[in-house]
């Protein structure tokens, strides 16, 4: 064993139980394929950007979120769910519960699932993945809060993932993994 694996492994043991909670692994990585598209706000316009990849959705959309204010953008996964898109969103508890203009209780409202994630000091993702069960679907991921200050205010990255199933894959397995901890919605309210 190496001198880190013999340290992580006796790091691990004076944790005890709680450390196994958190399985970690080493980064998987992915072949460079399909194409690659970058945006950086203010000066791109990268809400425009999400509106595109949003809207071309056939078949799913799931959502992880840390903060989501952008009425722009929940109308259009709202308008998703209506063409018939499987929309399902994961979002911040704590940034939920006390964020005076989340989309989030929208989205119930309008019939999308909705989970909270409850296990994580801050759940800081920022991903969409659209048609994730599909070829040709895209990972979009970065800095980018779904809010009108990431669009307008803020020095944020976005990269959006086309053609690269690998990494979609990875991308929305993680996505279930977490859905998989979360608590629904309703749930997350009475235990507030």
């Amino acid at each position: 064993m190496s001198r880190f694996g013999a340290t992580l492994a006796a790091v691990l043991l004076l944790l005890g139980p709680s450390a196994a909670a958190f399985d970690l692994h080493p980064g998987t990585s992915h072949a460079a394929q399909g194409t690659v598209e970058v945006l950086f706000s203010p000066h791109d316009d990268a809400e425009a950007a999400l509106l595109r990849v949003l809207r071309g959705a056939r078949h799913s959309i799931h959502v992880q979120a840390f903060l989501f204010t952008s009425r722009t953008l929940a109308a259009a996964l709202i308008e998703a769910r209506t063409r018939g898109v499987q929309v399902e969103v994961l979002a911040d508890r704590e940034q939920t519960m006390r964020g005076e203009n989340s989309q989030i209780p929208l989205f119930a409202q309008a019939g999308i699932p909705v989970a909270l994630e409850v296990r994580y000091a801050a759940a800081h993702n920022k991903i969409l993945l659209v048609d994730a069960a599909q070829a040709g679907g895209a990972v979009i991921t970065g800095s980018y809060n779904f809010t009108y200050s990431a669009r307008m205010r803020n020095a944020e990255n976005v990269v959006i993932l086309r053609g690269n199933p690998s990494v979609l894959r990875a991308y929305f397995d993680n996505w279930k993994r977490h859905r998989a901890e979360a608590q629904p919605y309703a749930e997350a309210l009475l235990a507030d």
